[in-house]
């Protein structure tokens, strides 16, 4: 699975270091308009499908 550079972009401005960190998008979604918020729950979407592993990968 791979993220889109707006996606990645996304992952480290929250937290890149661990996929089970980058949980503080969710807390940031209701500060978002519905276009980030849309990009938020794709990315969300794809980290709660994959493993620690694959996330590392």
């Amino acid at each position: 699975m791979y993220f889109t550079v707006e996606e990645e972009n996304l992952i480290c401005l929250y937290h890149k270091s661990d996929r089970r960190r980058t949980a503080a998008v969710r807390a940031a979604m209701p500060d978002m308009d519905e276009e980030m918020r849309a990009l938020a729950r794709q990315t969300l979407d794809k980290l709660d499908t994959m493993s620690d592993a694959d996330f590392e990968a």
